[in-house]
């Protein structure tokens, strides 16, 4: 795909994200996109993000657990950029009408302390470049349309990334075995969903490993202070304005929002 068409994409999805409304399916109007063409549109938005002063803290990795994969129809992973506008911190109210398809996701949050540069990185390169691990819930929102998209559309459309919230107790990584970390999700005071975070590719930080490598085959790593969202090991759960979000990880506390 040539780079006209990556900017048209990329003016196509923004337009979107700035009036709340969805595109058709890429795949259905490009049906030779590639999975590199997906990451060129998506590396696009991001640069122009950068260029209006919007600015990187991280990354969001995606598709890692069986059930999302199932959810999504979707059989590999793949990732996202998160930008400081994007995060909130527990208890936050949000406002609904910023995303789109609005839904939410039970995860962890990666916070590094060190640098991770592929193309080798392991589980114990991650652990040991780590500072803390911290509950976190994932808003996704969609720009294109649901029904019948691909890895592709995903991709393009920065992963669903809309937004997160970050809170609960950080903890050590060696302080815990993160497999077992596991989370109750409540919405308005009903019990939705539960998982144990070894649905993330039997340990998240698997994912952060998976996630650095895959950088690399773009030229691209993640930093020292960079936020990683490791992957839902819930499904995603809708939610709609004036409900109430929380996340019960146990002993490593809650995480709680309200969409406005």
């Amino acid at each position: 795909m040539d780079e006209r068409m990556v900017s048209a994409i990329a003016d196509e999805l923004a337009h979107a994200e700035s009036s709340r409304t969805m595109v058709p399916l890429l795949t259905a109007r490009y049906p030779d996109m590639t999975v590199e063409d997906a990451y060129a549109v998506q590396n696009e938005w991001r640069r122009r993000s950068t260029t209006a002063g919007r600015r990187l803290v991280g990354r969001k990795i995606g598709l890692t657990s069986k059930v999302m994969q199932a959810a999504t129809g979707i059989t590999e992973p793949d990732y996202g950029t998160i930008f400081a506008d994007m995060v909130h911190e527990s208890g936050a109210v949000i406002a609904h009408a910023d995303f789109t398809n609005v839904r939410i996701e039970v995860e962890l949050a990666f916070v590094l302390r060190a640098p991770l540069q592929g193309p080798h990185n392991t589980l114990f390169d991650v652990l040991r470049a780590t500072e803390f691990v911290v509950p976190a819930l994932e808003i996704l929102s969609s720009r294109i349309e649901l029904a019948g998209r691909t890895i592709v559309d995903t991709i393009s459309d920065n992963a669903a990334m809309g937004g997160m919230v970050i809170g609960g107790t950080p903890v050590d990584p060696a302080a815990v075995d993160l497999r077992w970390v596991s989370a109750l999700l409540y919405r308005n005071e009903v019990i939705e969903e539960s998982g144990v975070s070894a649905a993330v590719l039997n340990h998240p930080a698997n994912g952060v490993a998976w996630l650095a490598n895959k950088l690399h085959r773009h030229g691209d790593g993640l930093e020292a202070g960079d936020i990683v969202l490791a992957g839902s090991f819930t499904r995603p759960m809708w939610v709609h304005a004036g409900d109430t979000v929380l996340a019960d990880y146990g002993p490593l506390g809650t995480v709680s929002c309200r969409f406005a």
